[in-house]
């Protein structure tokens, strides 16, 4: 895979056509579930000032539809025996609905995903409380369920309702980063995560 490249396209034919097998050492992403937006590239001018030009690269709607049958149809026929399973069994709690839809799409990508990445590499999903506990069970059909690794939680700002006395459910304040691996032998550079140096010291000093 070429270094220092960005690549503009439908990440699963990216995947397909561009990287390698077990070329990456570590994977990120934060897929949109429900925002009902519109995702474009923008552009810049030579002077630097943002350009009325853009494309919309994908929008952030799943519905059940035509397209999302035949991409779960395509994931029952070419995925993993072990994801294949779990779509059946997402099938059958959910029923034909924008959340099988959104997982269609996922499974061939978390299956490429896998397929690139090295022996020593991991991988960190970004999710939503609403679709995190799918991600999940697949993670698991895709991954293992023994390379689950740790389920970070990532605090946003605090919730802001309009009545205290009218809410009726706790705030949704947080996001869910499930983090996986490609074998045992992951690399985790513990000395760089602040949690294990100074500001874990710090925090503990400070209660004393």
């Amino acid at each position: 895979m070429a270094k220092n490249v960005l690549y503009y396209g439908d990440n699963l034919d990216i995947l397909r056509r561009y990287v390698a097998d077990e070329s990456v050492d570590l994977v990120y992403l934060d897929p949109p579930f429900k925002s009902e937006q519109d995702y474009n590239v923008l552009f810049e001018e030579r002077n630097g000032t943002m350009s009325k030009a853009q494309i919309k690269a994908f929008e952030d709607t799943w519905r059940w539809d035509r397209g999302a049958a035949e991409a779960y149809a395509d994931v029952l026929k070419s995925a993993p025996d072990r994801v294949s399973k779990a779509m059946r069994g997402f099938l059958v709690i959910l029923g034909t609905n924008d959340m099988l839809a959104y997982l269609s799409m996922m499974a061939p990508r978390l299956v490429e995903l896998r397929r690139v990445l090295k022996p020593t590499g991991s991988i960190y999903l970004h999710c939503d409380p609403a679709a995190s506990h799918y991600l999940k069970l697949l993670m698991d059909a895709v991954f293992g369920p023994l390379r689950f690794l740790d389920e970070i939680i990532w605090r946003r700002s605090p919730f802001v309702g309009s009545s205290k006395s009218r809410a009726r459910f706790f705030p949704h304040d947080h996001d869910v980063l499930l983090m996986y691996s490609k074998s045992d032998a992951y690399t985790f550079n513990h000395d760089l995560v602040p949690l294990f140096g100074g500001v874990q010291k710090a925090v503990q000093e400070s209660r004393w």
